[in-house]
Order: structure tokens, then C-alpha cells, then sequence
């Protein structure tokens, strides 16, 4: 039975500037998007029997099934291949749900890439971004495996490539926040001209200067202690802090491994919560 380990990444989004909604009901997006090396385990496996099954174990508020965005990945290439084929997905998830760090988009776009290979598809990164829009906005960028500048609703892609390497703590209060209805909330007002994205950056200093989520206020405005938080992250020696996504983690940035972990691990023992310091990759 051919099966491949594979490894679905986080993502915090240094920057998510909404610029409009479009007619067909998406919103036109201007993202800086980093990945982190906080990852789900993925085991796709080849097998006799017809059909794709995912299990996620006992991941609260993740579904087993169709009702996965895994499932669907996976569907849609035995679908494309056109042959009766078997595939099962176990997926532990290190990820939090509904924290805006993008776990079921990497999922989906892990399987994308799996199935991929195991099939033997041959199918290009672009054609793989080009199915995976269709499932989810972030899972192009997950295909797309650098820093980048996400445009449209994320699927217009342009590689970063002079993005520092930091460390990001991440904390989450175990607050499940809904994309949609951040978007629902959301108030989009006439803005002065859109800051200019600068293509590469020297440092810490230099990214925590781009930091900013139009999401922040209508996420924070609900839910109050996620200002708290970038306020222990600051304290805790932090450059910057910000909401990923839509919520409810927010990230801090250091320069240093060592204030990364302690500040992780100082915040973790004194609320309880998710709490945990990563690289960016």
C-alpha cells in the first residue's frame, strides 16, 4: 500500500487589508502571508477500496467526511484522474480550529499535492492553485510554499523573497471565531490611498512595521481579550503583535528563540491557554 507522512503548515498574515467587496460576494484582499512551522500531521494512503475517507480523530469541531475540506481535495482529484481508485486520510491536528491560522487550508492543499504524487497525476503547482481556489482562498498560498503577497480574493500570488526569518509565538484563548461572520461585520469605509508593499524587508523592525488587520477591530470589538493578549505579547518583549486572519490567534514577533519560548511559555502557565513559539519557514 503506497502512503506518504506528510506536513500541513500554519500561516499568520503579517498584513490583511480588505479593499472592497466584488459582485459575487467575496471581498478584494491585499495580504502579506508568512507560514509557520506548527503543523498537522497528514498520512495519505493508497488503498483497494473505492472511494476517499478522512478522519480526524477526536478533533473537536473538525468533520470526518465530506464535510472536510480534505475530503474534497481529494475528491476532486480522483475525480480529474478519472479511476476507480482508494484513498484514506488520517489528519491529527496540532493546528487550532477557527484561529486564523489557515488549518484547513493547508490540510486541503497538502492533499492536493499528496494525491498528486501518489497518483501520479503530474499536475503543476499552478493547475493544483488552480483547483484549490475553488475550495478555499488560502489554500492556493499553501501550494505556493514561499512568503508572498496575496492579491484578489488570494489567489493572485507574488513571492516575497526577502522576508527574515523570526519567531512567532502564537496564542490562542480557545475561542472559535467564524470567517464569514467577521466578513458579515465587517464595515468597509472610503480609505485614504492603500500603503505601498514593500518586496523585501531587513529585519524585525521592518515587519512589525507593516503589521495591520482591517479584521482586528470587528473580531476584537466581539471579542475583547484578544486586545489583552497583544498587550501580554508586547509586555512579554514582543516587536510587534496582531490578530492572524480573522481570528481569535494572535502572534507575537521576536528576533530571539530564547524570548520566543519563554514569553510562550510564561503566557501558557499563567492563563492556561494555547501558547506556543514557532519559526517562520
Amino acid at each position: 500500500m503506497k502512503k506518504l507522512q506528510l506536513r500541513a503548515p500554519a500561516k499568520v498574515n503579517y498584513r490583511l487589508d480588505v479593499l472592497g467587496k466584488r459582485a459575487d460576494g467575496y471581498h478584494d484582499l491585499r495580504m502579506v502571508m508568512q507560514r509557520v512551522d506548527l503543523c498537522d500531521e497528514i498520512e495519505i494512503a493508497l488503498t483497494d477500496l473505492p472511494g476517499v475517507r478522512v478522519t480526524c480523530g477526536a478533533s473537536k469541531g473538525v468533520p470526518d467526511g465530506p464535510g472536510n475540506i480534505a475530503w474534497r481535495a481529494a475528491d476532486a482529484l480522483v475525480k480529474l484522474s478519472g479511476r476507480e481508485v482508494g484513498i484514506d486520510i488520517s489528519i491529527a491536528k496540532k493546528i487550532p480550529v477557527g484561529a486564523g491560522l489557515g488549518g484547513g487550508s493547508s490540510d486541503a492543499a497538502t492533499v492536493l499535492m499528496g494525491v498528486n504524487e501518489l497518483l501520479e497525476l503530474g499536475l503543476s503547482d499552478e493547475r493544483l492553485r488552480e483547483i484549490g481556489v475553488k475550495l478555499g482562498a488560502d489554500v492556493p498560498f499553501f501550494i505556493f510554499k514561499k512568503p508572498a503577497l496575496a492579491e484578489g480574493i488570494g489567489d493572485r500570488l507574488t513571492a516575497l523573497e526577502q522576508v527574515p526569518s523570526l519567531w512567532v509565538v502564537l496564542v490562542n484563548p480557545g475561542i472559535h471565531v467564524s470567517t464569514a461572520w467577521v466578513y458579515q461585520n465587517l464595515r468597509l469605509t472610503t480609505k485614504v490611498p492603500i500603503a505601498i508593499i514593500p518586496d523585501s524587508y531587513g529585519g524585525l523592525a521592518e515587519v512589525c512595521d507593516l503589521l495591520s488587520n482591517d479584521l482586528e477591530p470587528v473580531t476584537c470589538a466581539r471579542f475583547p481579550l484578544l486586545n489583552e493578549l497583544k498587550d501580554l505579547l508586547i509586555a512579554a518583549g514582543a516587536g510587534g503583535s496582531l490578530m492572524s486572519g480573522s481570528g481569535s490567534t494572535v502572534f507575537g514577533l521576536f528576533a530571539d528563540e530564547k524570548a520566543a519560548r519563554q514569553a510562550a511559555a510564561e503566557i501558557a502557565k499563567a492563563r492556561g491557554w494555547f501558547a506556543i513559539a514557532v519559526r517562520t519557514i
